[in-house]
């Protein structure tokens, strides 16, 4: 291995570098406490204790250990009193390439915040100890369904450049309100930009840079089944798209009006009907075509 990381995972969790430049810090805790403000001391020690905070050969850091600028040390993350989430992911497919996980609701798929153990990312890598499991996409949090992962560094870019060309084609199912008023099939485009609050998007004035065909599947009483086909990736794009056209997508806690802030905890009866359902391309590693379908379907209501 590269010196970038010269350590094994642990639990499925690939550790992280820091280099340790000169100053004046009295021990690594306090530089450690100094450099990652975000991370309370308390959680510095409780790693070192554990034996999560290693030197490059892999002895690890001492809690009075004197501050040695000029080299590396290597850490673990660790997310402390972890939620548990009500499903597991499930593995529809697996090559020496690809590996193509169906998510559920709620599930990340890269660590952030709150979860670490919990992320699809990280529960592969325990599943396939393959360390240089890299998603070539992502879905939001609270949507469901497919996520492709690439297992070769070697082949990462030609990956994500399918879906920096378009060169991607993807459906998503959805369910929201019955309008007889929308003619359908239509294609709506728009602006979207970052909101203020750092976690949302929204729609402003301007050139469109995003595109979305919506096509009605099936209607149940008042409730119908769309078929989402994004043209391109922006975040949120389906969910605001959907808003705009008056049909806000069922148990959406962001659009059109925030209910829930990402900090706070989940509702796990208020599911978003949004599923990542099919994906399809040519695989630019051995020229297949590729092309899945999620097990998960949506909840639709038949109220009057």
């Amino acid at each position: 291995m590269g010196l970038s990381n010269p350590l094994p995972m642990h639990l499925g969790v690939s550790a992280s570098r820091v280099r340790l430049p000169a100053g004046g810090w009295t021990t690594l805790l306090v530089f450690l406490c100094e450099r990652f403000p975000a991370i309370a001391c308390e959680e510095w020690e409780a790693r070192i204790h554990k034996g999560y905070v290693l030197h490059e050969d892999g002895s690890a850091v001492t809690l009075d250990e004197p501050y040695a600028p000029h080299q590396f040390i290597f850490y673990y993350r660790n997310v402390p009193h972890e939620a548990t989430l009500p499903e597991d992911a499930q593995v529809l497919f697996e090559d020496e390439h690809l590996l193509v996980a169906d998510k559920p609701h709620f599930m990340p798929v890269t660590p952030g915040g709150r979860y670490l153990q919990s992320c699809l990312l990280v529960q592969l890598k325990r599943l396939t100890d393959c360390e240089s499991l890299t998603p070539i996409h992502r879905i939001d949090r609270e949507t469901a369904g497919l996520v492709v992962f690439c297992k070769r560094a070697q082949d990462r870019d030609a990956y994500h450049a399918l879906f920096r060309e378009h060169q991607v084609r993807k459906w998503y199912q959805a369910v929201a309100a019955f309008n007889p008023l929308l003619h359908l099939p239509l294609v709506y485009r728009s602006r979207l930009a970052e909101a203020d609050k750092f976690f949302l998007s929204q729609e402003i004035p301007g050139k469109p840079n995003s595109e979305t065909r919506v096509s009605l599947l099936k209607r149940v009483g008042e409730e119908a089944l769309y078929q989402l086909q994004p043209l391109t990736g922006h975040r949120h794009q389906l969910r605001i798209h959907m808003v705009s056209l008056g049909l806000p997508i069922r148990g959406d806690q962001l659009y059109p009006q925030l209910l829930r802030g990402p900090d706070e905890a989940d509702d796990f009866s208020q599911r978003l009907q949004l599923l990542a359902q099919r994906i399809a391309f040519i695989d630019p590693v051995t020229g297949e075509e590729r092309d899945w379908q999620s097990r998960r379907s949506l909840q639709i209501t038949n109220a009057h």
